[in-house]
């Protein structure tokens, strides 16, 4: 069984990480499946560079505990979340979550709720290279309304 949390500075596949998600397993009927890569900018600035950090120990654990709560709100059958960290540059891959389902819906909705998560409250530190130079950013982004959505609080650090 592949584990359903990866955080390493190796790209993935798409293919291949959907493929074990689910493989063998013939109740699946729907797999929905999100990317996210590098942009070139933020706020307002060209990125060059982004470097992702976390605590290793500490961020499986808390994106764990986020998939066990999408287990109890929606009717999927599985879940994969792989996070790059490291040096990563514009058009790299850094994000992929993959949820499978009987019925697309459900899909959908975890795999939303999961990224949602992982934009506002997973533990993650970023640096970009600019042209005035290297800034640390929040990688947390603030969205409430996303939060909301889903009835989880905002953290506040």
């Amino acid at each position: 069984m592949t584990a359903r949390v990866s955080i390493q500075s190796a790209d993935f596949n798409l293919a291949q990480e959907v493929a074990r998600l689910r493989a063998h397993d013939k109740r699946v009927g729907a797999i929905c499946s999100f990317v996210g890569t590098v942009r070139d900018r933020n706020d307002g600035s060209s990125v060059s560079i982004m470097e992702l950090e976390h605590y290793p120990g500490m961020t499986e654990k808390a994106i764990e505990a986020m998939i066990d709560e999408a287990d109890r709100r929606f009717d999927i059958y599985g879940a994969r979340v792989v996070h790059r960290i490291g040096v990563l540059q514009p058009l790299d891959q850094v994000v992929l979550v993959a949820v499978t389902s009987a019925h697309r819906g459900q899909s959908f909705q975890a795999c939303e709720f999961l990224m949602d998560y992982l934009k506002t409250q997973a533990p993650f530190w970023k640096k970009e290279q600019t042209p005035e130079g290297a800034r640390w950013v929040d990688a947390r982004v603030s969205d409430d309304a996303a939060l909301a959505k889903w009835g989880i609080q905002a953290s506040n650090g």
